[in-house]
């Protein structure tokens, strides 16, 4: 008759014992004394006595002045739902990047998920948060026609939420002040065109962001400012607003019908609400040859838009930078400092910097690898 074989459990003794006493200390939900743990596992009291000192050192009990042992209350780490405007968008992509590495600095839990530019799939992942309890959700979605709903349902289940770049109703607001970006993008487009048409410019464009709601627009509104501001002799029939969706595509469209519908040697200014959209129009004005008679200035300094800076005498003549690399750091510290219960802000703006072909050196020597 054959041998039956022997089958092996592959386990560690020493753990065994070690959760063992775990869960006669969980079972009796009090301090224990050595030789209590001894009389009821009969274990040697030399493991039982290193396991207990190992589990002081490594902070899972403590001793009480009496010399018996406790369970020690471990603090489960924060865990952060961060909602992305889209994979697709290399702003978004940049901040998600930021917001990975500072929550691992950090020790949060960060739980990512994709808006995909889309108003449903944001009402979706709010509540597929609120399912899962985190402690705080910081959400970056475009469309401000549903902020108020994904407000109220996080809000609802009693989570602190915080708000990139588009403002939630009783939310934390974080990212830019964009009226301010707008104005300096504005004075940017105005100084070119005093340095190379002599101060004349036909038209003004802003490719806005309708969707994002008035805050976001004011980019735009801000920019139109900064021009009036250097040459106040256009007349306000020259500045005209365009829906560029913040897209590509969109933004190429709606540049190259504005283009054809104009002569080639009217002199055109244009004001993004984004780099996104900002090289829409560069490819419009490129694939109509009016290169000399436009001039571009966009907002995120995305790396497309750095490569476009080197490129010379391109339409494209600045963006302004919302240093995305910093809004990983400064949404966790502001996350964690609301989970303590510490009163914040209600704005919280980052800081920008403008960046032409002149200073793109010294800035990309700044920015940490």
């Amino acid at each position: 008759m054959p041998q039956r074989k022997i089958k092996h459990l592959y386990l560690i003794p020493i753990l065994s014992k070690s959760l063992d006493i775990l869960e006669l200390f969980e079972s009796e939900n009090r301090p224990l004394t050595l030789e209590e743990v001894f009389q009821q596992l009969r274990v040697s009291k030399t493991s039982v006595y290193r396991i207990l000192k190992t589990f002081v050192h490594r902070g899972y009990m403590a001793q009480t002045p009496e010399g018996a042992y406790r369970l020690v209350s471990r603090p489960r780490k924060m865990r952060f739902g961060f909602a992305g405007e889209s994979a697709e968008m290399p702003f978004s992509e940049a901040v998600s990047n930021s917001l990975k590495a500072a929550a691992a600095a950090s020790g949060v839990e960060l739980i990512v998920r994709d808006n995909r530019y889309d108003a449903e799939t944001a009402l979706r992942n709010a509540k597929e948060f609120v399912a899962e309890g985190v402690d705080l959700i910081i959400e970056f979605q475009i469309e401000e026609r549903i902020s108020p709903l994904i407000a109220h349902t996080i809000s609802k289940a009693g989570i602190p939420l915080i708000a990139v770049d588009i403002p939630h109703p009783s939310a934390v607001y974080f990212g830019v002040d964009n009226f301010q970006v707008g104005f300096e993008a504005g004075e940017l487009l105005a100084r070119h065109a005093i340095h190379q048409w002599n101060g004349k410019a036909e038209w003004v464009l802003g490719l806005d962001l309708s969707e994002a709601g008035t805050f976001v627009q004011s980019r735009i509104s801000g920019a139109f400012e900064g021009i009036r501001s250097l040459l106040p002799a256009i007349e306000q029939r020259a500045f005209v607003r365009l829906d560029g969706r913040g897209m590509r595509q969109t933004s190429a469209q709606v540049v190259t019908e504005f283009l054809q519908r104009h002569g080639r040697n009217e002199r055109v200014l244009i004001a993004a609400a984004t780099d996104t959209s900002a090289m829409g129009a560069l490819q419009a004005t490129r694939s109509l040859g009016r290169e000399k008679q436009v001039a571009i200035v966009g907002q995120d300094c995305i790396p497309e838009a750095v490569d476009e800076l080197r490129v010379k005498k391109s339409p494209f003549i600045g963006s302004i930078s919302h240093e995305a690399h910093t809004y990983g750091p400064r949404l966790i510290q502001l996350g964690v400092t609301l989970l303590r219960g510490y009163t914040v802000p209600p704005y919280n703006y980052v800081q920008h910097k403008l960046v032409t072909a002149a200073n793109l050196p010294t800035l990309e020597a700044s920015i940490p690898q």
